[in-house]
This record gives C-alpha cells, structure tokens and sequence, in this order.
C-alpha cells in the first residue's frame, strides 16, 4: 500500500505556509497532513498561557487539522484551542465522543456510550470550544485497542449511537462523523452513514488493522492513527525498539519516532498524522516528518517489519 506521491502545490500550502507533510483530505477538506493532537497538552494545565502559545505555534507552522476532545483535561484542553484559534486560521477541528472523565478511576476515562451520553458530550465541546458546529465529531466504540471497554448499559448497538450522531449532523451541530476504536465489521456497518475517518490504534509495529486500512483507502475515509509510535500501555509495542526503525534512523540522521511517523505518510495516502505533544522543540521534529524522503530500500525494511501487536491489559 506504499505511496510515494506527492500533492499538487495549489493544495500543498494553506494561507501561503506549506502544509506540513503536504496535502491530504478530510470531511471533503483539503487539510495538512500533519496535524497536531491536543490531547497532551493537559500537561500544560499549569501554564495556559504555553498551552495557547504551542497551539498558535502549530498553527504557524502550517497545521489547518487539530484533534481534541471535551475529556481531556475536562475541558481544559478545548478552552486552549478556543483561546488560541482566530477565525482566519479556517482549521479543522475535530472532537470524539463516547467517553467522559473519571479522574479517580483505574483510568482517567469512563464509558460514555449511551445515545444520551453521546448528545450531552457534543453540547459540551460546543460550548467548551465556543462554536456552534464542529466540523467533525469521531464517535469513540470501545469495541477494540488499548483502553477502556464497555460494560452492563454502556454496551450500546452501533446503529443506536449512528442515529443519534446523524441526528446532530442533520441538526448541523456537527459537520461530519468519523469513527475510532473500532472493528471492521463496525466499520462495514456505519459507512452508509457516511464515515469520514477512522481512528485505531495503528503503527509500524502495530498492524493488525492493515485490511481495514485498505477498506478505508477504498471507501475515501481518511485513516488517522492513534498511538503512533506505540508504547502508551506497558505491553503495547514501541516503534523506538525495532531494530530496523533505528537503522533506516541512523542512516538518514533523524530519529526513530521521525522514522515511524514518516513510514505512516508514505504508507497509504489517506493517512493523516496527530502526533502531540506538550514541547515546542517536539512539535517542530513532528512537523519536519513530512520533508523526509525514505528510499526504497528503507520502506522494503519498515514494510517488512513483522506487527508485534499485543493484547494490551486494560488496566
């Protein structure tokens, strides 16, 4: 499924900064392919003021897709993007549903996948993000990957929560509706919905997911890993300890998690990356993925990586 294809230079800038990793599509939106998750920046929770200015940084630099959510941070991280986004920017921003926080829980997340549940989240992000639409809401399952899992009533049918999720598009409360954690078969069964993307747990070393992959290359619904480079949960796999990632590294002078980034754009072209991070110097090494170049020889031997998925404990 390697691609080595490069966009058009009337998609590949966005207000005359290039794209970081050129140009992609998403919800029928040209978008950098290189985004930037928010989710770290709850480390930031402290000083605001870096928050906003990372993110504005981001922008800066290019970056038109942000992922966040009403849960991280408990609204923290919505109230950055809201402080440090300006109408002109036109960024893509795109929030998940299907959890809320439980700060004195195992994990810092609970279930939240009743149909209701659904609902009130959206109204959340709307006004943590002062808006009143968001141009893409991912419904989170918890069919599958690292993380949580439901349990008693928040065992709830797909179709149940793609009615409600429809309902809110019709109601123009949100733009469009992608998916993350999620099977094949659920994939299968919302894409009459109108799926837009798809979040899994996905990397180098992590690919149980490649015939979903390929689904969604198909189907024109953007693939968006999370986990990216691995590692999140103790026996989750890393892409920074396979031997082949340190040596295509050593050879180009950039480093591993460069290298497990980069394989992921040239892998398919309907990738599109949301690494985060809570460090200026961090999100600069992320953007710069998208100018390195990986060789033949170097994609033979990350394409041959073996997948060293792991049913990872929840915890």
């Amino acid at each position: 499924m390697t691609s080595t294809g490069t966009p058009s230079s009337s998609r590949a800038t966005h207000g005359g900064t290039p794209r970081p990793g050129g140009a992609g599509v998403l919800a029928g939106r040209t978008v950098s392919r290189i985004g930037y998750g928010a989710m770290q920046l709850e480390r930031l929770h402290a000083d605001r003021a870096a928050a906003v200015a990372l993110v504005r940084r981001a922008v800066e630099r290019g970056v038109d897709h942000l992922d966040t959510a009403q849960f991280y941070g408990d609204g923290f991280v919505n109230e950055v993007i809201r402080a440090a986004l300006r109408p002109a920017d036109d960024v893509v921003v795109v929030s998940k549903v299907g959890a809320a926080p439980d700060p004195g829980g195992p994990l810092p997340l609970r279930p939240a996948q009743r149909p209701e549940e659904l609902r009130a989240s959206v109204e959340d992000n709307l006004r943590s993000l002062g808006t009143d639409r968001i141009p893409v809401v991912n419904l989170r399952r918890l069919d599958t990957g690292p993380g949580l899992r439901a349990e008693g009533d928040q065992r709830v049918d797909l179709d149940d929560q793609l009615a409600v999720m429809t309902a809110l598009r019709d109601e123009g409360k949100i733009g469009a509706i992608g998916l993350s954690s999620v099977t094949p078969d659920g994939l299968r069964r919302a894409l009459p919905a109108g799926i837009v993307c798809v979040q899994n747990a996905y990397s180098v070393v992590s690919r149980d997911d490649e015939d979903m992959l390929a689904l969604c290359s198909a189907e024109g619904v953007a693939w968006v890993p999370y986990f990216p480079l691995g590692g999140a949960f103790p026996a989750m796999p890393k892409v920074a300890d396979e031997p082949a990632v340190h040596t295509v590294a050593n050879r180009l002078g950039v480093t591993p998690a460069q290298v497990g980034l980069a394989w992921l754009l040239h892998h398919a072209p309907n990738v599109l990356l949301i690494p985060g991070t809570a460090d200026a110097g961090h999100l600069d090494a992320n953007l710069a993925v998208g100018e390195i170049a990986l060789d033949a020889s170097s994609l033979a031997a990350l394409d041959a990586v073996r997948s060293r998925s792991a049913d990872v404990p929840l915890g």
